[in-house]
């Protein structure tokens, strides 16, 4: 049975070199024979954290929140990708995964980053590792930073130059370690019931 997993991408620039980046990841990780959606926080619109998913009573949360926490909960994995602002996350990212909490837990994560310059996000990647540990996911070893995002991928999300051939290269071992890390949670969520 295909693995789920959900690909989120947090950027509301109106310019957004990265969604070629994400989209990248959707393809690759369909063409390994996962089911994969896109989440794209700015597509979704979720307002600026008030309530978290879990602040309301059952069957009184918006209706894309409710779609949204479904979504997670369905998911066996996920891979954040994310650009570096000032050193940090991005906030639209941050936000949209803030809502939720329990949702998340007991499923792997990985973070693919990106930035304009040539360390890739780096700073940002880092930081996300410990935001989706707290937050309950088992967050995967590998990881992918694109540095210099706008000669990284074409418009089709093909990768191309020298940033792309790296991202190409590098996308499989960061997908096996992702696959390994979803099955072994999987097979571990059914022969015994989470702690908490």
């Amino acid at each position: 049975m295909a693995d789920r997993i959900l690909v989120l991408y947090g950027s509301y620039r109106s310019d957004r070199a990265g969604i070629h980046l994400a989209n990248y990841a959707v393809s690759a990780l369909k063409a390994r024979g996962n089911d994969v959606e896109l989440i794209d926080a700015k597509a979704i619109g979720l307002p600026m954290l008030d309530r978290m998913y879990k602040e309301y009573a059952p069957g009184t949360a918006p209706t894309m929140l409710q779609g949204l926490a479904e979504k997670i909960v369905a998911a066996d994995a996920f891979v954040f990708v994310t650009g570096e602002y000032n050193w940090g996350p991005q906030p639209g990212l941050k936000n949209l995964t803030d809502h939720f909490l329990e949702e998340w837990f007991w499923r792997p994560a990985a973070v693919l980053s990106y930035s304009a310059g040539p360390i890739g996000g780096a700073r940002s990647n880092l930081t996300w590792h410990g935001i989706l540990s707290e937050m309950g996911m088992v967050v995967i070893s590998s990881t992918i930073n694109v540095g210099t995002i706008a000669g990284a991928l074409d418009e089709s999300g093909r990768p191309s130059g020298d940033s792309g051939a790296r991202l190409e290269r590098a996308f499989p071992r960061f997908a096996d370690d992702l696959a390994w890390w979803t099955e072994a949670a999987k097979q571990q969520r059914q022969r015994r019931k989470p702690p908490y």
